[in-house]
């Protein structure tokens, strides 16, 4: 039960992870890498902001192995909440918002409709200033209410 939880704490820790890398590091000094992320077009099936995958996968990667071969189990299941937000992030992101894979063309449900928007509202800035809605799967509220008609 301990495992799980701390799999699932880390899941939770990874979303403030990735609004402080993605405010602080992608719209920072890693702009060089993340910038080709918010061009209207992408050029190719890559682009240099997929380098961020791999920045994260390395941790998570080495915690299976230290938390595998050393009585460390528990640096396992702390690789495996990084993998399982970055399952989430893939889904969520590449997917669905922008939809380089073409699973999840349709979908009416509240939550998914709140998270494309909040991500349509921080791709409006095309440069590295200016930016809003840096995290992924917990947005603000008001992305999710039905707009007045």
């Amino acid at each position: 039960m301990v495992f799980v939880l701390i799999t699932l704490g880390v899941f939770l820790l990874m979303e403030c992870v990735t609004w402080l890398t993605h405010k602080f590091v992608m719209h920072g000094f890693g702009w060089y890498l993340h910038e080709d992320h918010h061009q209207p077009k992408y050029q190719g099936v890559f682009e240099k902001n997929d380098a961020f995958f791999v920045v994260f996968a390395i941790p998570s990667i080495a915690l299976f192995y230290f938390g595998t071969y050393t009585e460390h189990t528990f640096l396992f299941y702390i690789g495996l909440g990084i993998l399982f937000y970055g399952l989430a992030y893939f889904m969520v992101h590449d997917v669905l918002i922008h939809q380089r894979f073409k699973w999840f063309k349709r979908t009416n449900n509240r939550y998914l409709k709140g998270l494309r928007k909040a991500h349509k509202i921080h791709h409006k800035h095309l440069g590295k200033e200016e930016g809003e809605c840096f995290g992924m799967l917990f947005v603000p509220l008001k992305y999710f209410k039905k707009p007045k008609l």
